[in-house]
């Protein structure tokens, strides 16, 4: 379920109210691809309820450079909202989701196995509050960047 970012604090709230364990997670997923489902589906795995932070399209092209991203905010809000194991997408505007994850206080911080745990933004915060930290590996050979070489290559 697409939710705007005024509401996320109180969504997280309520689950932690539940007793419900929150995994945040966040990124460009741009060209949605299988390893980004494998990660996703992983990250689930690790919680109740996934909330994914969710790059808009300004933030992507400072992050990214020129043409990026391919697919509008909308559009992706709209695949990772059909995902089954993704509860929540949020979009946020800065080039970190530092502010994000300090609203939702997730019980687990998920990114991909190219950060490491002293390089998740957010991790600080995390581990303060009392929260896990986890990189789940990539899955070989499988990267929005490679996609787009191989596009346009044909």
């Amino acid at each position: 379920m697409f939710i705007k970012r005024t509401d996320i604090k109180s969504i997280a709230n309520k689950f932690r109210i539940e007793g419900k364990k929150i995994v945040f997670t966040n990124g460009c997923f741009d060209i949605i691809h299988s390893g980004h489902i494998t990660y996703l589906s992983k990250a689930k795995e690790l919680g109740d309820v996934l909330i994914v932070g969710l790059n808009s399209d300004d933030s992507v092209t400072r992050l990214k450079g020129p043409g990026r991203p391919v697919n509008n905010e909308n559009d992706r809000v709209l695949v990772l909202d059909s995902l089954r194991f993704v509860d929540y997408v949020v979009l946020f505007n800065e080039d970190t989701p530092y502010n994000l994850i300090k609203e939702i206080i997730p019980d687990v911080l998920v990114k991909g196995g190219d950060y490491t745990i002293n390089t998740i933004v957010g991790a600080d915060f995390v581990s303060q509050k009392g929260g896990k930290v986890i990189s789940i590996p990539l899955v070989e050979g499988k990267s929005t960047s490679g996609l787009l070489e191989k596009i346009r290559h044909l």
